[in-house]
């Protein structure tokens, strides 16, 4: 179908479910569907949406339709030497640009290289009145409206159906390297904490526990000199990069073995929390830590709930139930934790403004939304 049309017919759609009070259901490849309050209402496909509409490399900017998979973009990016630093997780074939903005979910490499919402530059989007906006632009100066792109990360389609996408991209680093140290997890946060201190060319982390045995995992990613400075002081075990490279993509879309929730009450739980933070006291196994600390993952039912929430809290963050058990038992637990009141109202209007009539993703992202 001729991406023209394709906008037309989405236009369209939203103008006649705005007057009939219809709720949609926005969606790309439909691999990120788990994350967040269950989406309802009558499926609006963006799939028709593809194509890379202008990249010009030697500026670091590409546009492109949110339909278009995220695969096919990377694809092209890797041909010019160029990539997505913040490296977004995929979860599936069939993810598209557009959901990977409206999820705002970022990989390994996020907590040194920056997140989705750093690298939009501009977006079009249809609200919910069925007009098309514009928004930012192509060029990190451009100030008009870049902020307005930027809170599109995070949104989950409840601002309204992003069309096109402008995003800053980055050179693949030239060296990579990828180190391993025994360790437990408080030895682990104390190293990344000691490590982040200092003028390393510091790129991803990961400790877990496999057959009781703690390992971290650091990825190191620079000029060739300042990767093999590093390898040489830091010391530990470096890994083959391409066995290396293949687990962090495994990580990066949550393959690894260490993820699986197929089976028992166990729900996935992401807690955000500062990287100084320390060993926290959640019951169960031994998390999942990512992010040089900031990021870490949990294996327990949701009944556990207020109790993992109020420990995240305290130590001066938040925590998202991430993925429902195999059972699919929510227990009425909310997949988000609560905003702060300030936070909530500003994000309510923003609903409001661009989503008058509340047809898209419904309760997604707040309830009664």
């Amino acid at each position: 179908m001729n991406t023209d049309t394709a906008l037309h017919q989405i236009v369209e759609r939203i103008r006649a479910a705005a007057a009939a009070n219809t709720p949609l259901c926005i969606r790309g490849g439909g691999t990120k569907d788990f994350y967040g309050e269950a989406p309802h209402g009558e499926v609006l496909s963006t799939a028709d949406l593809t194509g890379i509409t202008s990249y010009e490399p030697s500026e670091l900017v590409v546009t492109v339709r949110a339909g278009t998979p995220l695969a096919e973009l990377e694809a092209a990016l890797a041909e010019k030497g160029q990539c997505l630093p913040f490296e977004p997780p995929r979860f599936g074939s069939n993810g598209t640009v557009g959901g990977m903005v409206a999820a705002g979910l970022s990989g390994p490499a996020r907590a040194s290289v920056g997140a989705v919402r750093d690298y939009v530059l501009g977006t079009t989007l249809v609200n919910g009145r069925g007009e098309l906006l514009t928004f930012g632009g192509q060029v990190m100066k451009n100030v008009a409206g870049y902020d307005v792109s930027r809170v599109l990360a995070g949104s989950l389609g409840t601002l309204g159906v992003i069309a096109e996408v402008s995003l800053k991209v980055l050179p693949v680093p030239p060296a990579e390297a990828t180190l391993e140290f025994a360790c437990g997890q408080a030895d682990a946060l104390r190293l990344l904490n000691e490590w982040g201190g200092r003028p390393l060319p510091l790129n991803a982390s990961c400790w877990f526990e496999y057959a009781g045995a703690g390992a971290l995992y650091l990825r190191l990613r620079g000029a060739v000199a300042a990767v093999e400075a590093a390898c040489e002081h830091l010391g530990g075990e470096r890994k083959d990069n391409a066995r290396a490279a293949a687990d962090w993509q495994s990580l990066r879309d949550q393959q690894l073995s260490w993820f699986a929730t197929e089976e028992g009450p166990d729900a996935l739980w992401r807690v955000s929390v500062p990287q100084t933070a320390p060993v926290l006291s959640i019951d169960g196994a031994a998390p999942l830590i990512e992010w040089h600390g900031g990021q870490r993952w949990y294996k327990a039912p949701p009944s556990q709930a207020a109790r993992i929430r109020e420990i995240a809290r305290a130590a001066g963050g938040h925590a998202t139930l991430f993925r429902l058990p195999g059972s699919g038992t929510q227990g009425g637990v909310p997949r988000f934790d609560a905003l702060s009141a300030p936070v909530e109202r500003i994000q309510r209007a923003l609903m409001r403004e661009f989503d008058p009539y509340g047809i898209f993703n419904r309760g997604r992202l707040l309830a009664a939304n």
